[in-house]
């Protein structure tokens, strides 16, 4: 493949996490060791212990290892006072809606799920248990028991959640629905699982009802942390330079560039996505010496978002992560669909989402014949295309050429995209996709007669995209305003730094800061995203010394928290005197 030079060996780190300082020691693994801690702590008087799950806990792991743990205790399953399946579609069935792909954004609270007859009869038997130990288990068990002696979390991470849906093993909540397909489980657990718990989980986090924290992410490795423990992570991490944990997933049109350049497994068929800053999907690895803590990364977002956002982005966007970094490769893959996203009083009536899907594609790396489909023909007339793209579904065959600009790309351009606007990166492309993070709204267009991995075809979506196509963002609006809107900004001793997008209609800033020496960043009270574009590895430092020196290499995205203040980047190690290169999106002020 070639895309590192020779005898070059990959640095991108999948690995990274933030030390907790002071507690290497904090971190308890192993069911035996866990459950042998928990127990120390119910004492000889009768103890209730409630068990809270986040949806997608492998259930029969966990009580098994209490009931061993535990056998003189008496466990009540949350499951059973909630509604029947039925009855729980019947209402959550606006949400969650017959569409392949969209739902709606549910407003829908922990006591949905929960039958009031059923709940009063599981809270009298857990009040009239007369066994020494009784465990409350289950989504939703510290809703039923209110007072427990000690509330352990498990948390887990959105795309352990995806594997499992993947591999049948879980459900939604209040379902028996594992057979269904992933990706009808995954649009409720989206559009209605996950914005429930969270919510019920912000509560738990804001009343400090937690006592423990149990990582269940890797079967049969469970890990323990007290909540004083987890919370003195997340306050390391709100206030230094850190990285989430990226993951990676193949698809209909993926590539190679990554498996080389990150370090990926060769005999894997194509990684076409990494999500490499997507707080809401992605984890934070806490690290405990030998041993490393997964909790989601949203959860730092949740605790400290005024620290991590500041005032301006936390007043602009409440406690959600705005800004998002993501991988699409290409290389000696295929074309990406043809798509477009909503315009924002589209998906704010559709979908309930308060901001939609600003984007842009850094070009990373691309070969000769690398391109990108980006706004209409002049002269295009939309009825005429409309009724093309759906006899597409049938014929198997679109002109896109006919209707929509191609353009050639190579690396370092920056292709800008407001919604609206036609897109699609083509093959042999190497794209870093920086944009605003409702990322799940994207309306498919054409996608070249393929089917998806999984041998379905994959979902179009004409219906909701033919709404939003901005029929004016033609070659000459694409030449002014599309691609590389690039000026200088400032320079400096041994630096350079530019304006590259994204485009004046969206909320979005990137600078790309050119550099042979220190440069000097700020925060200015708000969030900074950066990725190290060009460079075998740099370093971040703090003037006062206020964190500790933080590495980064070549294609990784990290994230400075608004707390930081000013901090400086500069060439490091093998990149010491060469130019290196980081792209930093922040929402603009105003």
């Amino acid at each position: 493949m070639g895309y590192l030079k020779e005898n070059v060996k990959p640095n991108y780190d999948k690995f990274p996490r933030v030390e907790v300082p002071g507690r290497a020691d904090q971190c308890l693994r192993g069911w035996l060791n866990i459950m042998e801690k928990l127990g120390t702590l119910a004492g000889s008087a009768q103890t209730t212990v409630v068990f809270e799950c986040y949806q997608g806990v492998h259930d029969d792991e966990v009580l098994q290892a209490i009931r061993e743990a535990w056998p003189e205790a008496a466990v009540f399953l949350s499951a059973d006072a909630m509604k029947t399946e039925a009855e729980l579609f019947s209402i959550l069935k606006d949400d969650i809606t017959d569409d392949r792909v969209f739902g709606y954004l549910t407003r829908h609270t922990m006591e949905v799920y929960f039958d009031q007859q059923k709940t009063d009869d599981l809270r009298r038997r857990i009040s009239d248990s007369k066994a020494p130990v009784r465990v409350v288990y289950g989504v939703g068990a510290s809703y039923v028991c209110r007072q427990a002696d000690q509330v352990v979390y498990l948390d887990m991470a959105r795309w352990e959640i995806q594997m499992r849906f993947r591999r049948n093993e879980v459900s939604n909540v209040g379902f028996n629905n594992a057979q269904a397909s992933a990706s009808a489980q995954y649009k409720q657990g989206f559009f209605v699982d996950w914005r429930i718990l969270d919510r019920w989980k912000k509560h738990l986090f804001a009343t400090r009802r937690i006592d423990w924290f149990l990582d269940t992410n890797v079967p049969f490795d469970p890990k323990l942390i007290s909540a004083d423990t987890f919370f003195a992570g997340l306050e390391a991490a709100a206030c230094r330079p850190f990285r989430v944990v990226p993951y990676f997933d193949a698809g209909v049109w993926g590539g190679q560039w990554m498996k080389e350049v990150c370090g990926l497994d060769p005999d894997a068929l194509n990684y076409a996505w990494c999500f490499d800053c997507v707080p809401e999907e992605n984890s934070l690895y806490l690290g405990f010496a030998d041993t490393h803590f997964e909790t989601p990364s949203i959860n730092l977002v949740f605790t400290h978002p005024v620290a991590l956002l500041g005032d301006n982005v936390y007043g602009r966007f409440g406690d959600e992560f705005p800004i998002r970094f993501d991988f699409l490769d290409t290389m000696q893959g295929g074309n990406l669909s043809l798509q477009v996203h909503p315009l924002i009083e589209y998906i704010q009536e559709k979908f309930g989402m308060h901001y939609t899907q600003e984007e842009s594609y850094y070009i990373l790396d691309a070969a000769d014949d690398a391109h990108v489909y980006l706004g209409v023909k002049a002269g295009t007339d939309p009825d005429e295309m409309v009724g093309a793209l759906r006899r597409a579904q049938q014929t198997g065959t679109f002109d896109a050429e006919k209707y929509v600009g191609c353009y050639p790309v190579k690396p370092h351009d920056h292709v800008l995209i407001p919604p609206g606007t036609i897109h699609c990166s083509g093959r042999n492309s190497m794209v870093l996709e920086v944009s605003a993070t409702p990322y799940i709204f994207t309306f498919k267009l054409w996608d070249w007669g393929r089917v998806d991995l999984d041998g379905r075809p994959r979902p179009i979506n004409i219906e909701h995209g033919k709404h939003v196509i901005q029929w004016n963002r033609t070659e000459e609006w694409v030449r002014r305003e599309g691609i590389n809107d690039i000026h200088a900004v400032a320079a400096g001793d041994g630096w350079r730094e530019e304006h590259t997008g994204l485009h004046k209609r969206e909320f979005i800033e990137t600078r790309r800061h050119w550099f042979t020496k220190p440069v000097l960043h700020h925060t200015d009270g708000g969030l900074n995203v950066l990725n190290l574009v060009q460079g075998r590895e740099a370093i971040v430092e703090s003037p006062t010394g206020a964190f500790e020196p933080f590495v980064v290499h070549y294609a990784e995205t990290f994230i400075v928290p608004a707390a930081v203040g000013d901090y400086t980047i500069r060439p490091y190690g093998e990149s010491v005197g060469q130019e290196c290169a980081t792209l930093k999106a922040f929402v603009r002020k105003g």
